[in-house]
């Protein structure tokens, strides 16, 4: 059994054949599949397609490359989403200082809002980090002390979607009681520092994700990725961490499981 964290199954690659992609994951034993959000027309999409497949989950939030437009009405407009019952998290939010498609300071403030909207909501986030690791670092460490406070002690504030950091992001983000999580990169077999860090990281912290329709894993590389495509990507954690496929699903669907509260993971059967 294995747990998609993030899929972006609103996507217009999918518009095509998405009965047949989401059937496709439950047969490779995909359990579950979370659909982030990058707007506010994604966020409902997210939960139209959570009503549409059991199985199916959504997050809602604005991304750090669609925030230029992000104020209180768009703020209210997600508390409200945000308390449908298959919506699992606040994301995909953060920063990216890659495409600069939005000046700094929006990102930061729009950033900042959907934190302690999380706080407020008692949600977990789902973090984009893009060439802004320092900024989002100072951010966090800003928000952190008191969403702790608010939660029990052992509560899971959130994930780095896609995580590109180093080992001593990785480690701050683990004594924040926080999870990462990895995809079809971890397949190329070019990625060696990524496998190197990836043989230095617990087992017990790292989640599972394609990022479809992007970021597919090898042999598939150059084509759309999709959700059955986890599997691959599994047994590539499976042989960096020397051992099974079974005790990476074990591992990584337990932790989702912890950080993303209101799964069911029985829906679709």
């Amino acid at each position: 059994m294995f747990i998609d964290t993030h899929c972006h199954l609103n996507f217009h690659q999918f518009d095509a054949d998405r009965d047949a992609v989401v059937q496709r994951a439950w047969e490779a034993g995909v359990s579950v599949i979370i659909n982030p959000a990058v707007d506010l027309a994604t966020s409902r999409q997210a939960i139209a397609l959570a009503e549409q497949y059991p199985g199916v989950y959504a997050q809602v939030g604005v991304h750090p490359n669609d925030c230029a437009e992000f104020d209180a009405n768009t703020l209210a407009e997600l508390a409200e989403l945000a308390r449908h019952p298959k919506v699992v998290a606040i994301g995909e939010i953060g920063l990216d200082y890659y495409w600069e498609r939005v000046p700094h300071q929006q990102q930061w403030a729009a950033f900042e809002a959907q934190l302690e909207l999380a706080s407020r909501l008692d949600l977990p986030v789902v973090l984009h980090c893009r060439d802004a690791h320092a900024d989002l670092r100072d951010a966090l460490r800003k928000w952190v002390p008191g969403a702790q406070i608010q939660r029990p002690e052992d509560a899971i504030l959130g994930v780095y979607h896609a995580y590109s950091g180093d080992l001593a992001m990785a480690q701050e983000a683990f004594g924040w009681n926080m999870a990462l999580s990895f995809g079809g990169p971890l397949t190329f077999r070019n990625a060696k520092d990524l496998h190197a860090l990836l043989g230095q990281l617990p087992l017990e912290r790292l989640m599972l994700e394609t990022d479809a329709p992007y970021l597919t894993p090898h042999p598939h590389r150059g084509k759309r990725n999709e959700p059955a495509y986890l599997a691959l990507i599994a047994q590539g954690l499976a042989e960096i961490k020397k051992t099974d496929v079974a005790q990476v699903a074990e591992a990584t669907s337990a932790l989702a499981k912890a950080v993303f509260a209101k799964l069911a993971l029985d829906g679709h059967n």
